[in-house]
């Protein structure tokens, strides 16, 4: 499974270690930007850093005026750095601009009471947004349907007032495979590459095998009981593909009864639609049956498995950016 990034997490045991800590956010960029806006740094006392706001340009500086901030009392700094096209092209950027950072320390302007409750939220899978009024110097946390766009868009940013900055923390992304088939080989590799952590469900011990799918997280039960042991989230895709109604069917059944963003299943239009009536037969409605997304995957005209695996990942992606 691929570890959580946890940046305001290091900060807070920084902070309770008594060698004092602050966290640098990227609340606003140029358009190119290495990394986006809602980006952290976690600094602490004795300079040691963890994440990043640039692709290198401007952590040092960053860090030096985080130190300092600690050292006089706490308050926070809101820092702006013109980078020009030479020094963007020497950290591999395509152009220069600009990028906004606000740095934070932990304990003064950063309540510590209220950074532990955004790292216990974020530890149990708790959507939740960090809301910084920047002219009042209040802060709060929020969570859905407060914000819902920027949660479904994980897209962090200013409202339209200009003044409340909205940093957004949603739960890592999950992906469950059942089938331990051959699209599923690439399609695990293209899911953690795109950042979720991925389950590969199959009783088939022989077709979910540690030779077949190397460092990949296995799963043994039966489909509808691994799903419930994994807890299916809005931060989860599910995607059967063994072509066996015993396996996929007991999987869409738990799967269209959770708040999952994307199910898709792989067959024919014909394979599908029976699949359709099975569903129906078991009690679901027709726009319940109408999230499955069969036959999976954008219709690019793929042909080998992953080729069809690109497609999936594609139609999951369409799904979790624009809804």
């Amino acid at each position: 499974m691929q570890d959580f990034d946890d940046i305001p997490g290091q900060a807070l045991a920084w902070h309770r270690a008594g060698i004092g800590s602050a966290l640098a956010t990227v609340i606003e960029t140029w358009g190119s930007a290495p990394r986006p806006v809602g980006s952290q740094l976690a600094i602490s006392g004795q300079g040691e850093i963890a994440g990043s706001v640039s692709g290198g340009c401007v952590e040092g500086a960053v860090v030096v005026e985080a130190l300092e901030a600690l050292e006089q009392g706490g308050a926070a700094r809101s820092l702006e750095f013109g980078v020009s096209d030479d020094e963007a092209f020497a950290v591999g950027l395509a152009c220069g601009g600009r990028i906004r950072v606000l740095v934070e320390p932990v304990g003064g302007a950063l309540p510590e009471a209220l950074l532990a409750d955004l790292v216990d939220r974020r530890a149990a899978r708790m959507a939740a947004a960090y809301v910084v009024d920047i002219e009042k110097g209040t802060r709060t946390l929020a969570a859905p349907p407060q914000f819902a766009e920027r949660f479904r868009l994980d897209r962090s940013g200013f409202e339209e007032n200009g003044r409340r900055f909205v940093a957004i923390h949603n739960p890592p992304l999950r992906m469950a495979v059942i089938g331990g088939v051959h699209i599923a080989q690439p399609l695990t590799v293209m899911a953690r590459l795109a950042g979720y952590d991925v389950a590969l469900i199959d009783p088939r011990e022989s077709f979910a095998s540690a030779a077949r799918f190397p460092g990949e997280r296995l799963v043994h039960d039966w489909p509808d009981a691994a799903l419930e042991a994994e807890g299916l989230d809005a931060r989860c895709a599910v995607v059967t593909l063994t072509h066996d109604p015993k396996l996929d069917d007991p999987a869409l059944r738990v799967a269209l009864a959770s708040p999952a963003f994307y199910i898709g299943s792989l067959g024919s239009t014909r394979t599908h639609a029976k699949r359709c009536a099975r569903l129906a037969e078991a009690g679901f409605e027709p726009e319940q049956i109408a999230r499955i997304h069969a036959p999976v995957g954008l219709d690019i005209g793929s042909r080998s498995p992953a080729e069809i695996a690109i497609a999936v990942m594609a139609q999951i992606t369409q799904r979790l950016r624009q809804g």
